[in-house]
């Protein structure tokens, strides 16, 4: 597995297309916490979009809550605007099982009903559990379920991908 090398740099340069594609008007970025919520505040600014970017934790809808607690998507929901009629484009670091997706959907929808969903993600590593796809990915990739992907940034604000073996 070390043989891999994603450039997340070149990927994110993809997703801003991608995402740039998915806006309609009255729409707005919401990313997952907490490679998720990087990227969208990245995006909020590269694609000169007004506001800033909502951020979502998936903690409080999991399924898995009783084995993994506050620990999973730690992050405190944020939403800087009103969910109610708007067009939520939902923004991810990793697509692997469609939980963590699920759990915010369940989120989101605690503070309104959106127009619709869609959801970007800057790789999609397969592997899903549920009936969740993504309406644009930079990277489609195959990896062991032992392994873990998970984004990165630096102080500069670039990212990077850490990969986990065995875990």
């Amino acid at each position: 597995m070390s043989t891999l090398h994603l450039d997340a740099e070149a990927l994110y340069r993809d997703l801003v297309g991608g995402v740039r594609g998915l806006l309609q008007p009255n729409a707005v970025l919401v990313g997952i916490w907490s490679g998720g919520a990087w990227l969208a505040e990245r995006l909020q600014q590269d694609l000169k979009l007004d506001g800033e970017p909502g951020v979502i934790s998936s903690a409080l809808h999991r399924d898995d809550f009783d084995k993994r607690g506050m620990s999973a998507g730690s992050g405190q929901t944020r939403l800087p605007f009103e969910i109610e009629g708007r067009h939520v484009v939902l923004i991810d670091d990793v697509l692997y099982t469609g939980r963590t997706t699920r759990a915010v959907i369940n989120e989101l929808f605690d503070f309104g009903r959106p127009a619709s969903v869609t959801l970007a993600v800057l790789v999609d590593r397969g592997g899903r559990e549920l009936p969740i796809h993504p309406a644009y990915s930079a990277a489609r990739i195959k990896l062991p379920a032992e392994c873990r992907l998970s984004l990165a940034r630096g102080d500069a604000g670039r990212f990077s991908f850490n990969i986990k073996e065995g875990e």
